[in-house]
């Protein structure tokens, strides 16, 4: 799979080596999302562009080197900006309703900082991941897996800081307030857990989600709504687990909880740790990765299959600025790919 792309300059340059390496990547991400929103949401992609419109404007105005680099993105692919930025709110778009499944965990100990998660969505959309990697003027380095075109994912950057994703079900949108995938991108451009998540919730996030923060001593769970944010700090044991569900409370906000499994996969990862932990003491990298192999309760298991399945896994050592990628299932991937920087 040819599907590392490295970027660097400013954010036009870099949008524009992204857009021109992975063209074709973008290209067939549009058509899904064309495909799906049509399916779901009875919207013709001419529809979602126009939605687009009021968050071309915000992101234009509020985060400007972010447009710039969608702008580059579309120069580099023959698309228009508008195409770019459908793709980076697609979340926000019909108020979730393309909401992927994740399960997400994080474990900080004395000589490891674990961040990991199996990506769960629509089989199709494997073949248009990108590893990209983005040397920044201002911020640290970037390296993460994302859909082409998408400038904000999971993966971590050169100052240990790095980022999951865990989609939410509950309705509303604020267009004032930072897209999903650009939050994620925000993160990556910092230099800390605590001050990414403080920009998060100071900012505040347009749709619902939950976002893990990591680095290399603190894990902090953000759980955001149209209209409300809250943390989930570590346990007593360092860790940090989460699904596809609210575990805190946020006033006047319905959550679905649109995969019933998912309460089950919160649990069922924190026992596995447990277990890992009474086992082998200190976890192990080899241990993480296991954890997300899991199939109890399949096809709703950590490790999914069926029309929802894991596109990839990954797991790191912020610590170590080390990530392993396994994309497709991952105790049968297709591909396994090494992400990470020189440890300082």
């Amino acid at each position: 799979m040819n599907w590392i792309v490295k970027c660097s300059g400013s954010p036009r340059e870099i949008g524009k080596q992204h857009g021109t390496a992975a063209n074709a990547q973008i290209a067939r991400c549009i058509d899904f999302y064309t495909t799906m929103f049509q399916q779901s949401s009875s919207l013709a992609w001419m529809d979602v562009l126009k939605l687009a419109e009021g968050f071309a404007e915000k992101i234009k105005t509020a985060w400007p080197e972010y447009y710039e680099e969608m702008e580059g993105i579309a120069e580099g692919a023959g698309r228009s900006t508008l195409d770019i930025v459908a793709l980076n709110v697609r979340t926000e778009i019909a108020f979730g309703c393309f909401s992927d499944g994740c399960t997400s965990f994080s474990w900080q100990t004395k000589e490891h900082s674990f961040l990991a998660q199996n990506w769960d969505w629509l089989p199709p959309q494997k073949q248009n991941l990108v590893a990209l990697e983005i040397s920044q003027e201002a911020n640290p380095t970037i390296s993460m897996i994302t859909e082409a075109g998408i400038i904000g994912k999971i993966g971590l950057n050169s100052a240990g800081v790095g980022v999951c994703l865990n989609a939410i079900r509950a309705k509303g949108v604020d267009m004032s307030r930072i897209p999903v995938h650009l939050a994620l991108r925000k993160a990556l451009d910092s230099s800390s857990a605590t001050e990414a998540m403080k920009t998060l919730t100071t900012i505040g996030v347009a749709s619902s989600a939950h976002i893990l923060i990591a680095d290399t001593s603190i894990s902090l769970g953000g759980e955001f709504t149209s209209t409300t944010s809250a943390v989930i700090p570590m346990d007593n044991r360092g860790r940090v687990a989460h699904s596809n569900h609210l575990l805190l409370d946020h006033p006047a906000m319905v959550d679905t909880c649109w995969l019933k499994d998912s309460p089950f996969r919160v649990e069922r990862v924190l026992k596995l740790s447990e277990e890992l932990g009474e086992g082998e003491g200190e976890p192990t990298w080899e241990g993480i990765s296991r954890l997300f192999t899991d199939r109890l309760n399949a096809p709703a298991a950590i490790c999914r299959t069926g029309d929802l399945e894991t596109v990839f896994n990954i797991v790191m050592d912020l610590k170590e600025r080390r990530a392993v990628v396994r994309v497709g299932l991952p105790d049968q991937p297709e591909e396994v790919v090494e992400l990470g920087f020189e440890r300082i």
